[in-house]
């Protein structure tokens, strides 16, 4: 078949493979046009899942009537100026409009601020038809009608109109948290209206945007981030590690307002969180991301949706370390979801209590229950057996059991062993100090595992084996860090065969790899010599470890490879050094581990993620109650 030019129609068809994917790539494309017009109110409506309707309206700046034939052609926009590397607008490519026109019934109808009337242009199936006049508000009205009737072929790929609604959905709260100062509305026969109202460009104003998006949960579980390095500034809001969702989906990240979907921010947000996290939680996170438009590339995806930076290195690093910093910072904190769950396994039907014998099998349930006898509390000798006694008790003869609920019964409940209480802290009340801590005075210690607390206003249960878990695994990263890593001599150095750019990276990184016990060195053309590895490995793979060095480097220029199997290690160690479930502790142990907890970062999750303490607040055990 010999070479020929292919037709306008048949270019934009083609771009439009690329740029419209579906539905909600039409309504990405008509938002960001609004917005770049300076619009402050932008209404979406939609039908059939996007296929049959889609009509966005915006009040922005409009578009002239001369200009109307050139907003349909392709290649044609006003948004770029001579330099393709200062871009500073959603889009800029000129390509959406005409695109769309291509595969759909397009109409534009437009009015500027200076305008006595508006225009209106149209494109079915790539014929575009002469200009004539139109009534209009100030902005612009694009309307897109039978999405891909002209690729017939392309409707087969699509998903139900529910899935398309939802994508559509995602799109525009995606873009909505980049403009909190501009209301948004998405309405149809085919969903339920959503409403954004605009809220302001102020830092309150963004957060207020976010928990419309995200919930009113979020910004009581997020901690806030800003940080700078090397011109590059970030922003937003971060989950506290107990408050997660199964999926990555409720992570927003922004470059210079622009939604992405970057491998390399989201890489750096795992790595973040990767101490603090099970493998199949994932953080909450809007992060924001400010730097001069010449130090990235957002011209490397159809659809706008990657971008590449100069120095991804100082990206990466920047959001590792912003994040844990301010995880760090921002002390022990429980997620405010834990107590909502905590309210609804404690509401009354919903389990009914009932005691005829052991509960599951637990041995301070059965303990407990043989040292109660089934008619009550007994202070004679199952008392002296009983191994769950209260730290405080004293022995003598048995009471004598009077006929009615006397004093001297109410005396055994304050003394007996209860059925649910392995330890008590003391009958003294604890010390006015103590109640104003963050997790309070212990109070008692239940099923030989969990610490009962008390602060002023709330009751703290602590899981000790998680807690202690998460503070040994603190102290012996701090050991790591502080000093080089201990590393053992190989007995003959091992050759590792690499591409020759690999070596290279592996070599120049050879310092920050030795603090971390790896000693290499460059062995010839396309190879390293590893000649010491880390102590706290034992006997590893050295040809897999080294490969997956150097993977990562040519990926995100780090080393945090070798940096997280040490860490794994480190958590391993601590889960076998902490505290046991079952161990009672005395008073001032319950108390010290409190304390501990509260000097030390991210001890609201263990090692596997998991959180260690929950807490209810005193109103919400009122209500529970009745009293609110």
């Amino acid at each position: 078949m010999p070479i020929r030019q292919l037709s306008e129609t048949m270019i934009n068809q083609i771009a439009a493979g690329e740029v419209i994917e579906r539905p909600a790539s039409v309504v990405k494309e008509l938002v960001e046009n609004a917005l770049d017009a300076g619009a402050s109110r932008v209404e979406i409506v939609t039908a059939g899942g996007g296929l049959s309707l889609i009509r966005v309206t915006d009040d922005g700046s409009g578009i002239p009537e001369r200009e109307l034939a050139l907003a349909v052609a392709r290649h044609c926009t006003s948004k770029l100026s001579d330099d393709i590397h200062d871009i500073r607008s959603l889009g800029f490519r000129g390509e959406a409009l005409p695109s769309i026109g291509s595969v759909a019934r397009l109409s534009i109808r437009s009015r500027t601020a200076a305008g006595d009337s508006a225009a209106e242009i149209g494109i079915e199936g790539g014929r575009v038809s002469a200009v004539k006049p139109a009534a209009a508000n100030r902005g612009t009205t694009v309307e897109v009608r039978d999405l891909f009737f002209a690729t017939p072929a392309r409707l087969k790929f699509m998903k139900g109109e529910r899935a398309e609604s939802s994508a559509t959905s995602d799109v525009v709260k995606r873009i909505a948290i980049a403009f909190p100062a501009v209301r948004f509305t998405l309405a149809g026969s085919d969903r339920s209206t959503l409403e954004l109202p605009a809220t302001g460009d102020t830092p309150e104003g963004r957060l207020a945007r976010v928990a419309q998006v995200m919930g009113k949960d979020f910004p009581d579980n997020a901690i806030p981030i800003d940080a700078v390095r090397d011109g590059v500034h970030l922003a937003g809001h971060v989950s506290i590690p107990s408050y997660t969702r199964a999926n990555a989906l409720q992570q927003y990240a922004y470059v210079n307002g622009r939604p992405v979907r970057d491998k390399l921010i989201a890489g750096a947000i795992r790595g973040a969180f990767a101490d603090v996290l099970p493998r199949d939680r994932h953080a909450v996170t809007v992060l924001f991301l400010s730097l001069d438009p010449a130090t990235v590339d957002v011209n490397v995806h159809p659809a706008k949706a990657d971008v590449r930076f100069r120095d991804p290195g100082l990206v990466r690093g920047l959001i590792v370390g912003a994040i844990r910093e301010a995880l760090a910072g921002a002390g022990i904190r429980a997620a405010t979801t834990g107590a909502a769950g905590m309210m609804a396994a404690f509401r009354p039907g919903a389990a009914p209590y009932s005691h005829p014998g052991p509960a599951n099998g637990h041995r301070s349930y059965e303990a407990a229950y043989r040292a109660s006898g089934s008619s009550g509390f007994d202070h004679g000798s199952n008392l002296a057996r009983s191994p769950q006694r209260p730290l405080d008790m004293s022995y003598g003869e048995a009471m004598p059991r009077p006929n009615g609920f006397a004093e001297n019964d109410q005396a055994a409940f304050e003394t007996g062993p209860l059925a649910s209480a392995d330890a008590r802290a003391g009958t003294a009340e604890p010390a006015e100090a103590l109640l104003g801590m963050a997790l309070g005075a212990a109070r008692a210690q239940v099923h030989e595992n969990y610490i009962v607390a008390q602060t002023r206003d709330s009751l703290v249960i602590v899981d000790q084996h998680a807690a202690h878990e998460r503070l040994v695994y603190e102290a012996l990263k701090n050991a790591l860090n502080s000093r080089a890593v201990p590393s053992q001599m190989l007995l003959l150095p091992e050759i590792v065969d690499l591409p020759e750019e690999d070596a290279e990276r592996l070599a120049m990184h050879s310092d920050t790899l030795a603090k971390f016990g790896l000693g290499l060195e460059r062995f010839g053309p396309g190879a390293v010599a590893v000649r010491e590895t880390p102590s706290m490995l034992g006997e590893t793979n050295v040809q897999q470890l080294v490969r997956d060095l150097a993977d990562e480097i040519a990926d995100n220029d780090t080393v945090e490879t070798l940096k997280e199997r040490l860490d794994k290690i480190a958590a391993t160690m601590a889960c076998h050094g902490s505290v046991r479930s079952g161990r009672l502790l005395k008073a001032e142990e319950m108390n010290a581990l409190l304390r501990q907890m509260e000097a030390t970062p991210g001890s609201g999750t263990c090692n596997h993620g998991r959180p260690t303490y929950i807490e209810l607040k005193l109103a919400d055990i009122e209500r529970l109650f009745g009293r609110r």
